[in-house]
């Protein structure tokens, strides 16, 4: 990073960014990409990109861009959000039975995004067939598509299944740099050249134009050089943690871990997951609380084998079982 070559962002100017920009586009198979400060603020911008005021878009249960990003989607893009499917995943029936036609009487539906892997849903990843179907169904109608793709580097490596062919079917995808693959900063949009040059006015809109920003890209660089196939290490120390907690009384796994995210839950009589949480952070260990009863444990590059099974002992002896 404090070597990286630099210049002026806002113009396009920076040989880093740019390299970065190049460097995502070409293993998603998209023409043209835009490095943005924030997973948030590229699915904001893609909202942006393929939506008006007014407009409808269709998203798996409980995904990112309506739980996690503030109300953004009402604020900024002014569009109403419809909910399909369980879990996360939904089906081609789904899309075909929640469109809204264009006309005086429904708020037109513009766009299905998909979550890849979906996060709120156990880091789950989209067989490649549902994804054909869904995004079928979705083309049919009429709709853009847009993939929220933040773990879709999770994805690629869970499934064997490139990065470039999961994403294949979408017009927009946004892939971070910052959770799994250890970059300080960064999501990149990837997307046809027109759609990448409507995006760069709005991320400027958005706050999201940088100067001299090579120094982060050049960290996106280096993770995705280095950090992509060490992600089996995270999704193999989260299999562990779900196993260990899976012969916990009370303790509930919401999906079979298939990447690097454990949500469960703790059941009567045990407290509720915010004071589980609190106790655990006392002890070192940090997991969110996701609902009532409902807490997340992420794995990454910086949480090894023997740092797992020691949150896995302070989370049994605090639940008041043995390890």
């Amino acid at each position: 990073m404090a070597q990286a070559d630099v210049g002026d962002d806002g113009y396009g100017e920076d040989p880093t960014v740019n390299r970065l920009q190049q460097e995502v586009a070409a293993r998603l198979g998209k023409p043209a990409g835009l490095f943005v400060p924030s997973g948030v603020m590229a699915n904001q911008v893609a909202l942006r990109v393929h939506c008006h005021h007014g407009d409808d878009v269709l998203i798996g249960e409980e995904a990112h861009n309506q739980w996690h990003e503030n109300g953004a989607a009402a604020a900024l893009a002014g569009v109403q959000i419809s909910v399909l499917g369980q879990g996360g995943l939904f089906r081609g029936a789904d899309v075909e039975a929640a469109f809204k036609p264009d006309n005086q009487l429904y708020p037109p539906t513009r766009l299905l995004c998909v979550e890849n892997t979906h996060n709120r849903g156990g880091g789950r990843v989209w067989p490649l067939g549902q994804i054909e179907e869904v995004c079928a169904a979705g083309r049919k109608l009429g709709l853009a598509l847009h993939l929220d793709g933040a773990r879709l580097w999770n994805a690629e490596v869970q499934s064997g299944i490139s990065a470039a062919t999961l994403a294949a079917p979408f017009d927009t995808v946004s892939v971070c740099l910052s959770k799994g693959l250890g970059a300080p900063v960064g999501s990149v949009l990837v997307g046809s050249k027109e759609a990448i040059h409507r995006a760069r006015r709005y991320r400027q809109m958005y706050g999201g134009g940088m100067r001299q920003a090579g120094v982060l890209a050049a960290a996106g660089l280096y993770a995705l050089a280095n950090h992509v196939t060490r992600l089996a290490e995270d999704h193999e120390h989260a299999r562990l943690i779900g196993e260990r907690l899976s012969r916990l009384p009370h303790v509930r796994l919401v999906a079979e871990v298939e990447t690097n995210i454990v949500v469960f839950d703790v059941l009567e009589p045990l407290p509720m997951a915010q004071v589980v949480a609190a106790r655990l952070r006392e002890r070192g260990v940090l997991m969110n609380a996701f609902g009532k009863r409902r807490l997340r444990a992420v794995t990454h590059l910086d949480v090894n084998q023997a740092g797992c099974e020691q949150a896995c002992d302070v989370l049994a002896e605090l639940l008041g079982q043995a390890p």
